[in-house]
């Protein structure tokens, strides 16, 4: 163990093993985590090679190879709670991508929600036992975010009881769903339904487009890889071209609209829930932030107390970057972010599995709710931890730049994230056409429920020129309580000002998709400032389920500098807004800073706590143990360019230059 190490491990405050089984929901689950990941770890069906020293090709095979054996061992080992296998995969998988992920987390919870009983007879036990591998195709070529754009095709022909799929221009062929360029053998296709000559909209379809047996794409079908990206290496994006194929009757998901025999269409009782599968991704994704950043964080920080270089006083040895205050601010107001959306991501789950079960009782009363906040906190997260990821990077120097620390991968697989599933600047206007019929209807007198009841104080927290300094003398902003009550009310004065805004443009005869564009700016902030209230407050709400005095303080001083952090960084809403007045933006400065001192003795137990193993982070830098400098050297021998002292190339192009040595 690295000295450094040993000592801030014996300084720490708290007890890290308590706080893993907070963030894992109880000590039994850290047990069971853990039991599971031992099985993966003492596999020798597990070990990883270096993917850093593949080719595309080679990793992309790889990846095949894990998926199966993951499925079998799975199976195996007896796995079946949702959790459980979440966490046999994360572990399993790594810093890469699983190229049949799809038919897990889009393929087959679609048919869940959206296929009758008798569909998911016939598809689903096939989807699960990977006798057929889907994946989900609804970006085209020349649309995403937009839905209503797509334009693929299923026309309903009664005659043969058929629907028949084409892709009528270029910009109609699917591109980029994972999984479909060489894994998959089903996809669940969103098009444009005609029958008796008019559209209803999108809806999804069953569509088999590989031979079973000799998986070769299907007459009418035109299917392959788009080729590399940015990151994504192992996962083999896909076209789709449909030539007049028919499907089925049958294959439409029919659970809430329907086609029948002769053509009639049956509308579904509400058109969100069409859209399902894409809440309930989104709402897996803020896990998926919090998961990402703990990673990058973990990784920065256990180097950053590893790392000693410069000085702060002079003659005396060199200190752990960890020291330098500049140091702490990039790192640790992340570290405080990686928790809040811990909680946030929790609550995400929860609130998802409690809305489906009550739409699956026909209660759809939460459902714009649901499909907003996952929309908005999709947004806000993934903006948040990508950022964050690439300042964990910087914040580790030179060393940050190599494959070896973990980060770059860390960081490519993340990336994707702020734009699939929904653009995040589209999803956050989503959230502003909630928040907007939500302040028409509180300003009718209707009273609204969940995350935006405060728009139902707004008259009562208009403030009067002679009245502001009322409410920043009472912002406490050494309690988490009284900082979320001031996003709470920044939340309400931005979504004012946006609806106000909105109002204007359209009062200047303008249509009210013009004016909408003119405003998307002023909504985009208010949605983001909602977001952020949600954001500390469920933080907060946190705290007080904690027992452990230890873990409590530890944590409070975490949600601290999460919300006082992000009042500094926005100090221009709070001041221009009345909420807070100068001398105390200057207080929320020197707070932070003090902060910063009173998490540092407990800033390795805290990234400890989040229980990565090694090969979970896949980083020298982030090693638990420490030893970065000998791993390093290591590492960098086994690159495949030195597998040889001299390189082909010197004697082809270089030696021939030196002829006269």
């Amino acid at each position: 163990m690295n000295p450094d190490l040993r000592r801030e491990r014996a300084a720490a405050s708290f007890n890290p093993e308590l706080l893993t089984h907070i963030l894992d929901h109880g000590p039994q689950n850290t047990r069971r985590r853990r039991e599971i990941e031992n099985l993966i770890l003492n596999d020798p069906d597990f070990q990883h090679e270096d993917l850093n020293f593949l080719t595309r090709s080679q990793r992309y095979e790889v990846a095949v190879r894990k998926s199966a054996t993951l499925v079998k061992k799975i199976r195996e080992f007896g796995i079946s709670d949702p959790d459980e296998i979440m966490w046999f995969k994360n572990l399993h998988r790594i810093n890469f991508v699983d190229p049949v992920s799809l038919n897990f987390s889009m393929f087959i919870p679609t048919l869940l929600n959206q296929a009758t009983r008798a569909q998911q007879e016939k598809w689903l036990h096939p989807a699960q036992e990977l006798e057929i591998i889907g994946t989900y195709a609804q970006t085209e070529l020349g649309h995403g975010t937009h839905l209503r754009g797509l334009e693929t095709t299923a026309t309903y022909d009664p005659e043969t009881q058929e629907f028949v799929l084409n892709s009528p221009t270029v910009t109609s062929i699917k591109w980029w769903p994972g999984g479909l360029g060489k894994t998959s053998s089903h996809a669940i296709v969103l098009a444009q339904l005609y029958t008796k000559g008019k559209c209803y909209g999108l809806h999804a379809f069953i569509v088999p487009i590989r031979e079973l047996g000799t998986h070769k794409p299907l007459p009418g079908i035109t299917v392959g890889d788009i080729g590399p990206k940015f990151g994504y290496d192992e996962m083999d994006n896909g076209y789709l071209k449909m030539d007049h194929y028919r499907i089925p009757r049958e294959n439409m998901l029919m659970k809430y609209a329907q086609v029948k025999p002769d053509g009639t269409y049956v509308k579904p009782v509400s058109n969100k829930l069409t859209y399902g599968t894409m809440v309930f991704v989104r709402s897996f994704l803020v896990g998926e932030s919090a998961r990402s950043l703990a990673k990058a964080c973990t990784i920065a920080i256990r180097y950053s107390a590893v790392r000693r270089q410069s000085e702060i006083k002079p003659s005396e040895p060199e200190p752990q970057i960890l020291d330098f205050q500049t140091q702490q601010y990039k790192l640790f107001p992340l570290l405080a972010t990686a928790y809040a959306f811990h909680f946030v991501g929790k609550y995400m789950k929860e609130t998802y599995h409690r809305i489906n079960e009550g739409i699956g009782q026909g209660d759809l009363s939460e459902l714009p709710e649901l499909h907003a906040l996952t929309a908005g906190l999709k947004a806000f997260t993934s903006w948040t931890t990508n950022s964050a990821i690439e300042a964990c990077r910087m914040a580790c120097g030179g060393h940050g730049y190599s494959h070896c620390s973990g980060l770059p991968n860390i960081y490519v697989t993340f990336t994707p994230t702020c734009t699939f599933e929904g653009e995040n600047t589209v999803m956050m206007l989503q959230t502003a056409r909630f928040l907007m019929k939500s302040y028409e209807q509180a300003q009718s007198g209707k009273l609204v429920c969940g995350m935006v009841s405060y728009l139902n104080d707004l008259p009562s927290q208009r403030i009067q020129p002679q009245q502001v300094a009322v409410w920043p003398a009472s912002v406490d902003i050494c309690s988490p309580d009284s900082l979320t009550e001031a996003y709470k009310l920044r939340a309400a004065r931005l979504v004012e000002i946006a609806a106000k805004n909105l109002q204007t443009e359209v009062s200047h005869r303008k249509s009210k998709e013009v004016a909408w564009n003119l405003t998307s700016i002023d909504l985009v902030r208010a949605s983001e400032a909602h977001c952020h209230y949600v954001v500390v407050k469920l933080f907060t709400e946190q705290l007080l389920k904690i027992q452990d005095k230890s873990i409590q303080t530890v944590l409070r001083n975490l949600c601290l500098l999460y919300s006082l952090y992000g009042i500094s960084q926005k100090a221009g809403d709070f001041l221009q807004e009345n909420i807070l007045t100068g001398s105390q933006i200057t207080q929320v400065h020197q707070r932070v800073k003090e902060l910063l001192t009173v998490i540092r003795p407990d800033a390795v137990a805290l990234v400890d706590a989040f229980d990565f193993q090694d090969v979970s982070l896949g980083s020298v830098l982030g090693r638990y143990d420490g030893n970065v400098y000998e791993n390093l050297f290591e590492w960098a021998k086994s690159s495949p360019l030195n597998k040889s002292e001299v390189h082909e190339s010197y004697y082809k192009y270089l030696k021939p230059l030196q002829s006269k040595l």
